[in-house]
């Protein structure tokens, strides 16, 4: 008889009680605003911003109302406006390209690979398109960096990394955004800390990070940041710097801040339960693994495979056997968006041209959470029945 998963993809760990204690404290205070403070008190909100900064060691970093506000300001603080051009993945989430088209500007799509990362040969093609990209290390997968912003440099194309999936991650001992002029992250509920919405921005460049300050609706509240540049920076752009506020609040710095001084142990846990599917799945006939290159130490909060070359009634079999064992496969190559699965093409506001070889890859992306809630075990559970369900399929 075959045995079932009862586990639950969507529930994720609690807040810890320290998250929870602070929380309360913040409620209690009625101080919320971040802005808002007693007199000698820094807030929730600049001190995670300086923990932030100090984890990622970035010299400066503001905290925000998601990861997809952080985008929409880095593009803004790039000068980025109506009608210019920005250069991101074929494969990412619709969060990414709206952020470019909320500025007004036009998605230029580059291809992806079988390694579910940016086509660094598409992207050299289409490099006099733009001079951003906005790199979105998609289902935490870091591309070359090293060759990436060597394209980049030549081609004097500044980088913003979407790192919403990337928190913890970096190449060859380098952090996931570290390498472009700006990053973003996110702490919405699925990814690696959560305040349910939330993200950061940081950047080394005092400029760049100063107007996102004034973006993100400091007024001239600045010298109350500990993680900002100096406030003679602002001197030269708080008159011409719009206000289109995004802050964050104390009651969600509060909740995050016990989570990322606990993040290393996090992403260790990740990787031990991804590592434990990816070697469940190994040998399963018409899956394709995604390999991992040793230069990459990645978080596996999600695993990713490919069904290349199946038909679409198949996967569509595959996607329901599982999901009918208690296993919640997601499909990025539907014609039509479900939940948070879309391709390129499904954003009918951004123009577009067919890339066959990317098409062929996006076509076969199936796509899988590992909350931490999950044990070793219950992956191992996972992983067989996937194998068995999809090798039947394929053997059939």
């Amino acid at each position: 008889m075959k045995q079932n998963f009862l586990g639950n993809f969507t529930q994720q760990e609690p807040i810890p009680e320290e998250g929870i204690q602070a929380a309360i404290d913040v409620m209690r205070s009625g101080r919320l605003h971040r802005y808002n403070v007693a007199q000698g008190e820094a807030g929730e909100v600049a001190l995670l911003e300086q923990e932030f900064a100090a984890l990622t060691g970035a010299k400066f970093c503001l905290a925000v109302a998601s990861g997809g506000y952080a985008m929409g300001a880095a593009l803004r603080a790039l000068g980025v406006g109506p009608g210019d051009h920005v250069l991101t993945n074929a494969f990412t989430l619709a969060p990414v390209p709206g952020a470019i088209a909320a500025v007004g500007a036009v998605p230029v799509f580059v291809g992806v690979t079988e390694g579910l990362v940016i086509d660094l040969n598409d992207l050299e093609a289409k490099a006099d398109q733009a001079d951003v990209l906005m790199l979105s290390h998609m289902r935490g997968h870091l591309c070359d960096m090293e060759a990436l912003m060597a394209i980049c440099d030549a081609h004097k194309i500044r980088v913003i990394e979407d790192c919403a999936h990337t928190m913890g991650a970096h190449w060859k001992g380098k952090a996931s955004g570290r390498w472009g002029a700006m990053a973003c992250y996110s702490t919405q509920t699925y990814k690696h800390v959560n305040s349910g919405e939330g993200g950061f921005l940081i950047s080394d460049d005092e400029v760049l990070m100063a107007k996102a300050t004034m973006l993100s609706g400091s007024y001239m509240l600045f010298d109350r940041h500990l993680a900002a540049p100096d406030s003679a920076v602002f001197a030269e752009i708080k008159y011409d710097t719009p206000n289109v506020s995004g802050r964050m609040d104390h009651l969600r710095a509060a909740i995050l801040r016990p989570q990322l001084r606990v993040l290393d142990q996090q992403v260790e846990n990740w990787n031990a339960r991804y590592r434990k599917v990816e070697g469940g799945l190994r040998g399963t006939p018409g899956l394709t693994l995604v390999a991992r290159p040793q230069e990459e130490h990645f978080v596996g909060s999600s695993i990713q495979f490919l069904l290349l070359d199946w038909s679409e009634d198949n996967i569509n079999k595959a996607v329901a056997a599982c999901a009918a064992r208690g296993v919640e496969i997601k499909w990025f190559g539907g014609k039509e968006p479900v939940a948070f699965t879309s391709r390129y093409d499904s954003w009918r506001y951004a123009p577009s041209e067919k890339m066959p070889k990317s098409d062929r890859v996006l076509s076969s992306i199936m796509d899988m959470r590992i909350p931490l809630t999950f044990s070793v075990e219950d992956c191992a559970l996972i992983a067989q029945i996937i194998k068995e369900e999809i090798g039947e399929i394929f053997t059939a």
